[in-house]
């Protein structure tokens, strides 16, 4: 090696152990880790040490008591209630909104007219606050007033639905309104996937003879999979932490038959009985629950991957 080659080795060296870190990044990645400290890990290390705690609801003043608020749980009968529910919820809305996604993302994804303007619509929802959402359920849904019984009724049947008063019809409302919110999101995420997918597949599947529903099943549904897998760990996810449209749609009720994890944390900490250290644990039940579903999916999306 001449030593002009030499010279020009040991800059490059030097120029990528430069770039391994750069002072000045702290200011641009700096603000992101202060809100991410304060708002995201302070509150989550808090929550661990206060399900550890017996809080006095008048002084706030905290005294150990180990794992018993996690003992408690096993005797609660609403948190096994609100524990089922917020699976059933899960198996439900997640394939739903994902399937429905994905049927709408092909639609927008082929030559149908005004589809900027329909996707904007069926977006739309997700722009929107949950508790507003929750407010516009309760006003299709109430059974008095509401509009899809005065819809009904004025299409002959005998009378509405009790989607306030019975609990299966109120478990529906709560997933329709969330399939509401929902599939926009999955249908963007899909629509950017579909739109990565180069129309030569489509085209020589087609000259091979392949119809419609072959095309998708395999050409789209295999490569819209990376999408798939992100799509089924932010639905997951929300599944388990919805609180706010079911809390102003139905408060849990009637009974418990919309009772949910994230709402009866909130109604054992700031209720009546201001449980907040029980109510911390529930809280850090459903991180770890999370926290499991999502590590079991990587893990075998990755072992996927590898065997293909």
């Amino acid at each position: 090696m001449s030593q002009a080659a030499a010279l020009a080795a040991g800059t490059r060296r030097r120029r990528r152990g430069r770039s391994l870190w750069e002072p000045s990044a702290l200011l641009f990645v700096g603000p992101s880790v202060l809100l991410a400290v304060a708002f995201l890990i302070v509150p989550m290390l808090g929550s661990f040490f206060y399900s550890t705690q017996e809080v006095s609801p008048l002084s706030g003043e905290t005294s150990p008591v180990g794992l018993e608020n996690y003992r408690t749980m096993l005797g609660d009968d609403t948190f096994v209630r609100a524990l089922l529910n917020t699976a059933l919820f899960t198996v439900i809305t997640v394939p739903l909104s994902m399937g429905l996604g994905l049927a709408l993302a092909v639609l927008m994804n082929s030559v149908l007219p005004w589809r900027k303007v329909w996707r904007t619509v069926v977006y739309l929802p997700l722009v929107i606050s949950g508790v507003s959402v929750g407010l516009i359920g309760t006003f299709l849904y109430n059974e008095v007033i509401g509009v899809v019984n005065k819809l009904l009724v004025a299409l002959g049947a005998n009378g509405g639905v009790p989607w306030q008063s019975n609990g299966f019809w109120a478990f529906t409302s709560v997933v329709l309104v969330t399939l509401w919110i929902r599939v926009g999101f999955s249908m963007i995420i899909y629509l950017a996937a579909l739109q990565a997918v180069p129309a030569d597949l489509y085209e020589a599947s087609a000259l091979d003879g392949a119809n419609g529903w072959q095309r998708f099943r395999n050409i789209t549904v295999p490569l819209v999979g990376p999408a798939t897998f992100f799509l089924i760990i932010m639905n997951v996810i929300y599944s388990f932490q919805v609180f706010d449209t079911i809390f102003v749609l139905t408060n849990g009720g009637p009974g418990n038959s919309t009772e949910v994890l994230g709402t009866w944390a909130y109604k054992v900490a700031f209720g009546p009985t201001r449980d907040q250290g029980y109510g911390a644990a529930i809280g850090v039940v459903i991180f770890v629950l999370t926290l499991i579903f999502t590590v079991v999916q990587w893990r075998t999306n990755r072992t996927r991957d590898e065997v293909a």
